[in-house]
């Protein structure tokens, strides 16, 4: 088989691209036509006078020694009444507002993050808060009363102890079932520090340190002829230290808390504790009474009116 030669058919020749630095100068033009305004606005308001314009650039860059051809400039005139290389902005439209947004989501990400972490946080503080309101309120308030109840009526020897203990549980137990928490707390409170006192032991002594008194002689409000003995005490603990008493006064009903009061005592046993004081300085027999674990009240070793007062 003989080879045969094919001849090729002719192709027309393609249309070259334009050359990157044809548009780089075109665009020159068009920048060097911005900044000179005054000159643009002019010459290109007269459509018959775009060749000076021409002319004047081809002199520009003539001076900075760069050489143009007439294409290009004309290029560059027509592009600047086309605004080819002019930025515009796009509508904003809603597409660009979000586009926008998230290409912003840098800046504005930490704050709407910041923000719903606070609010998540808050959030959960409430609900914590409120669950564990309600968990004092339905367990741990009413697993105190009956925990405090139960030490106080193991140690009480009085009934009229165990009587109010069931008073105060039942005031408890009610406030927290109609949602009172503050006054549950202070049932709580109250039968906590009745607990303290049923177990609380010591001895009431008369004071007779140097310079302090021991008896005192009042006339009541109500009858001025009359006289109401005190001798002034102490309560001690079985440690020997004072303790603090919370005493009511009988002469203005003021609840207080000291270290020393004074009990009504009656006359004799008032003239009995000075002749013992006159004696040699010192009480004999200081010990007036001793409360003992399991009761509230102390035990006199003789028998009083009743009746105390917290200033002389």
């Amino acid at each position: 088989m003989t080879d045969t030669a094919v001849a090729a058919a002719p192709v027309a020749a393609a249309q070259p691209p334009a050359q990157l630095d044809d548009v780089m100068l075109a665009m020159d033009v068009v920048d060097t036509l911005r900044h000179r305004a005054k000159l643009t606005e002019r010459e290109l308001a007269e459509g018959d006078r775009e060749e000076d314009l021409i002319e004047r650039l081809r002199e520009i860059y003539r001076n900075q020694g760069i050489t143009v051809s007439d294409e290009i400039l004309k290029q560059g005139v027509k592009a600047l009444r086309e605004e080819r290389f002019v930025y515009k902005p796009p509508a904003s439209t809603l597409r660009v507002k979000l586009a926008r947004l998230y290409v912003r989501r840098g800046v504005w990400g930490k704050w709407a993050l910041g923000a719903l972490a606070a609010l998540g946080i808050g959030t959960g503080t409430l609900v914590y808060q409120d669950q564990a309101a309600r968990t004092e309120l339905s367990t741990t308030i009413p697993a105190s009363l009956t925990q405090i109840a139960g030490d106080i009526n193991r140690d009480a020897t009085v009934d009229a102890i165990k009587a109010r203990v069931a008073a105060l549980v039942a005031d408890g137990q009610s406030a927290a079932r109609d949602g009172k928490a503050e006054l549950a707390r202070k049932t709580v409170a109250e039968l906590a520090q009745l607990r303290d006192e049923v177990r609380s032991e010591y001895d009431v002594r008369v004071v007779s340190r140097p310079g302090e008194l021991t008896g005192i002689i009042r006339a009541p409000n109500r009858n001025r002829a009359a006289n109401n003995y005190y001798l002034v005490v102490e309560a001690i603990g079985r440690d020997g230290r004072p303790l603090s008493r919370s005493v009511t006064s009988e002469e203005d009903g003021a609840a207080s808390v000291v270290s020393k009061w004074a009990v009504r005592v009656p006359e004799s046993v008032f003239d009995e504790i000075r002749r013992d004081k006159a004696d040699d300085g010192i009480i004999q027999n200081a010990t007036l009474g001793r409360k003992a674990r399991g009761q509230l009240e102390p035990t006199w070793r003789v028998a009083l009116p009743g009746g105390a007062i917290t200033r002389w």
